[in-house]
């Protein structure tokens, strides 16, 4: 029977569900998968369930095969690549005379696709930069603008606390944070205290939001007398 497994494509990323089929897959095995950016490798990091199409609410992918020592070696040709086009693409920006900050550059497995992540304020025209870029690398050019909590998450760096910062190490999401977290935590209203290198309220502040404001209610529930009827 089919079964249907996790697989995290970037080393810190979402989780997707994929289907096995005429295949026998493990926990930390590479294959080759579609997304909808293209082909690529991905790694299996759960085997979730028997496959159940009545639970499913929109297809689930295959899993194309698993990943062979000429894919890896493919993969780490691309990643090797992958920083001489991110310097060329820099250059073609400001040759353009564009206000954007590149960030990063991917390419499919097979190289039929090269994607680009930049950061701007404005919108930005790049159809002419993607022409000359594609002219220059002979594949398919996209352009992908993200915003500064994900740029932070491709880039890294180190917390307020010292350490690798969450959104880099093993967030697969980023959750919504507002002041009311911090406020209900007693925390100084510091931007420079409580916000992320990226600018935005820092994400560790949900980790623990649920037990400060059960402890809050606890103590509200003493302080009530409710306790001491």
């Amino acid at each position: 029977m089919d079964e249907i497994v996790g697989i995290r494509i970037k080393e810190v990323g979402k989780i997707y569900k994929y289907k096995v089929e005429k295949v026998s897959v493990n926990v930390g095995e590479r294959v080759i998968v579609e997304t909808e950016k293209g082909i690529t490798i991905g790694e299996i990091v759960s085997v979730i369930r028997e496959k159940d199409d009545t639970q499913e609410k929109s297809p689930i992918k295959s899993v194309i095969r698993k990943a062979t020592k000429e894919d890896l070696e493919r993969e780490r040709q691309n990643k090797k690549k992958e920083r001489e086009v991110f310097d060329i693409c820099r250059n073609k920006i400001q040759e353009h005379n564009l206000v954007m900050k590149l960030i990063g550059a991917e390419y499919m497995l097979n190289r039929s696709k090269l994607i680009f992540y930049f950061t701007a304020d404005e919108r930005v025209d790049f159809r002419e930069l993607v022409k000359d870029l594609a002219q220059c690398f002979h594949t398919r050019i996209e352009m992908h603008q993200i915003g500064v909590r994900n740029e932070t998450k491709l880039i890294g760096g180190l917390g307020n606390c010292g350490r690798a910062l969450c959104c880099n190490t093993f967030l697969k999401d980023f959750e919504p944070v507002s002041v009311r977290v911090a406020k209900d935590q007693n925390l100084t209203l510091n931007p420079s205290k409580i916000s992320g290198l990226c600018g935005r309220l820092m994400c560790c502040l949900t980790f623990e939001h649920d037990a400060y404001l059960e402890c809050d209610k606890s103590n509200c529930d003493v302080n009530c007398g409710k306790h001491n009827k």
